[in-house]
């Protein structure tokens, strides 16, 4: 990449004091992953935000230092910086690799110090990737933010609090996930891990950086690109001078070369497009993707995009997605993001991307991101790789507590943060707004709708699941169904959790599955509580042999409603364990790939071969099935339900 020398030289630890440095230690977590123990204390060098690079930048991750606070009243009584425990960021407090591993942190200090470069410009910006749930930060002893939402970045310009030599940086952390009368967004985070609920994850979770930029500079690029090579942009800058044009230069550019394929000026703050002449398209298949400089004055940030159009149509009497103008059977996995080691936090890039090639060889081409949002550089793996993201907005409480007026607008805000944050990624397809129902009002008003319109007019670009599984009242592009263990995708029949297919709406199977595998001890989440509830998976198979026949049976079911109904894609429960659950592809410490890699190959290229088959015939005439006829062939008629033996004449 552009800059991968110069940031790997110009990436420094912020180190503590001698004494808290060399107490660190990996804390034995319940289980380990092939990573665990090659972490080191320079975790997350790579630069964390590639949708938005600077080549002048420093990563704050390392040994920081963490002391225990009692209540919100702590804020302003900074802590001694000499004082405290070593934690490792980014690493949340609950987990082995923070060197902590302790439970139900409500509130807490981080501190570390850093140096400011002597050659930088003007404005030293602090940035982080995530910090659960409340961040309020500190610069030698003056606050400089507070942020809500710990799933989401923010950016600082502490230009004004920084000195050249040793910079003090505390952050107060208040998280109270799942306790009292908290109604946040949380995912599958708990206080009391049971069955599909996990171990919460306190504190900063994602990297931590400071970077030099001028006084004039980009704070924000919106950018995406169609198939028919229309490019949109936004490039905002810090400064706009009230009566005077502040211009932006953006240039296209093949993947990693200096030939531009396009390059056009436009007004900072201001929407603005062009086009790329026939541009080379991101699929799945074919992952193109497209280097980006934009500059303002002094200021020059790199980007990439990709060149897809993705929208819904119908074809042959069905409602499709429709990806660059021919319709896609989307078939990927519910991915939870969950880690023995590290919680929330990938043990390493190559761990995090470890999974993603798993799904890449078994012939998936899409990822549901299950109510967590990931570090950016795991979007940019699926960019590169191909894979189609289904992204969930994290869920409220999964208890049956309902939002109040305040905690609606809250999430409301965090739903913006999220398409604002992930939009210029072009895996990303499809926008899902409420999982089950968790958090979701049903009672009085139905929030789906405004909020479907609100995704909508942030970002008319993507599909958009409204209510994944339940409860559904017709909003958004999906008809989606949850059933464990086979599937009921768009089909003329349905259980009671999940609603009938709608024929207006694209047809998917948002969760089925979920069959699993008991595994010896060593492969176990080893916390006593959770392996009791290893019964509570959906289905246990007694060997990897059943398990793999299970599979095949269900993946068989799936086919011929995609051969005989209107199914248009579906998520396996799931890629992989997490604590009690034992129903991943791979077990929780990815030491065990479940699947006969040949078998499932087959199985999913026969989804795609089925939703060809269906969408290339004229849409007045029935999609064959070959089966035990008379003749050898049987024709499935479509109103009557039934089979026609001897053919079907047209």
């Amino acid at each position: 990449m552009y800059y991968t020398l110069l940031t790997w030289a110009l990436s420094l630890q912020a180190t503590l004091t001698t004494a808290v440095s060399s107490g660190y230690a990996v804390q034995k977590p319940p289980l380990d992953t092939p990573w665990t123990y090659k972490v080191g204390t320079n975790p997350w060098p790579e630069y964390p935000r590639p949708q938005r690079a600077r080549s002048a930048w420093q990563s704050l991750n390392g040994l920081w230092s963490l002391q225990n606070a009692s209540g919100a009243e702590e804020v302003n009584k900074l802590p001694d910086i000499l004082s405290g425990r070593p934690i490792l960021v980014p690493s949340c407090i609950e987990s082995g690799l923070s060197g902590i591993q302790e439970l139900n942190h409500t509130y807490a200090w981080y501190t570390t110090t850093f140096d400011v470069p002597s050659n930088w410009s003007d404005k030293t910006l602090l940035n982080f990737g995530a910090a659960d749930y409340e961040a309020t930060v500190f610069v030698n002893g003056k606050n400089v933010s507070f942020h809500r939402g710990g799933y989401f970045e923010w950016e600082i310009d502490i230009s004004k609090a920084v000195k050249a030599k040793n910079n003090t940086l505390q952050v107060f952390i208040h998280d109270p996930t799942d306790s009292g009368d908290y109604v946040i967004p949380l995912g599958k985070q708990t206080l009391e891990p049971g069955h599909i609920f996990y171990r919460a994850c306190t504190g900063i979770w994602q990297s931590v950086w400071i970077e030099s930029a001028p006084s004039n500079y980009i704070n924000d690029l919106h950018l995406s690109a169609d198939m028919h090579g229309k490019v949109n942009v936004t490039v905002a800058a810090s400064c706009n001078t009230t009566g005077k044009t502040t211009t932006a230069l953006v240039s296209i550019l093949e993947r990693n070369s200096t030939k531009a394929v396009a390059t056009h000026q436009c007004q900072a703050n201001i929407p603005c497009t062009f086009s790329v002449a026939s541009p080379k398209l991101w699929s799945p298949d074919a992952p193109h993707l497209y280097d980006v400089i934009a500059q303002v004055g002094s200021d020059t940030v790199h980007s990439y995009t990709g060149f897809r159009t993705i929208s819904k149509g119908v074809v042959n009497s069905v409602t499709r997605p429709i990806l660059n103008g021919k319709p896609i059977f989307q078939m990927g996995t519910l991915d939870q993001g969950f880690w023995p080691d590290g919680l929330y936090t990938p043990p390493n890039r190559e761990a995090q991307d470890y999974d993603l090639k798993v799904l890449k060889r078994l012939g998936f081409n899409m990822v549901r991101k299950h109510i967590k949002v990931e570090n950016a550089l795991w979007y940019q793996s699926c960019d590169e790789m191909g894979l189609l993201v289904i992204q969930d907005m994290p869920a409220l409480d999964q208890k049956g507590a309902l939002p109040n007026a305040t905690q609606q607008a809250e999430f409301e805000s965090q739903l913006k943060m999220l398409i604002k944050q992930l939009r210029n990624y072009p895996s990303i397809g499809t926008w899902i707004i409420y999982n089950e129902g968790w958090g979701q009002i049903v009672d009085g008003y139905h929030p789906e709708f405004a909020l479907t319109d609100l995704v909508r007019s942030m970002d008319p670009t993507r599909l958009i699941d409204s209510t994944t599984g339940w409860y559904d009242h017709g909003a958004g592009d999906y008809s989606d169904n949850h059933h464990y263990a086979n599937p009921q995708c768009g089909t003329p029949f349905y259980s009671i959790e999940s609603s009938p297919y709608d024929p207006t709406r694209i047809a998917i199977q948002g969760e089925f599955g979920g069959i699993g595998n008991n595994v010896s001890i060593e492969h176990l989440w080893n916390v006593p509580a959770q392996i009791n509830n290893i019964n509570q998976t959906y289905e246990l198979d007694e060997s990897l042999a059943a398990w793999n026949f299970r599979s095949h049976m269900l993946l068989g079911e799936l086919r011929m409603q995609t051969e005989l109904f209107s199914c248009s894609g579906a998520v396996w429960t799931q890629t992989t364990d997490v604590e009690s659950e034992l129903n991943g592809l791979l077990t929780y410490d990815r030491r065990i790939l479940r699947t006969n890699e040949t078998q499932w190959r087959a199985d999913i290229m026969a989804l795609y071969a089925a939703m060809a088959k269906r969408t290339v015939m004229n849409a007045t005439v029935p999609a064959p099935y070959e089966g035990a006829g008379p003749d050898g062939k049987v024709w499935w008629n479509y109103e009557s339900l039934d089979w026609m033996p001897n053919g079907y004449q047209t």
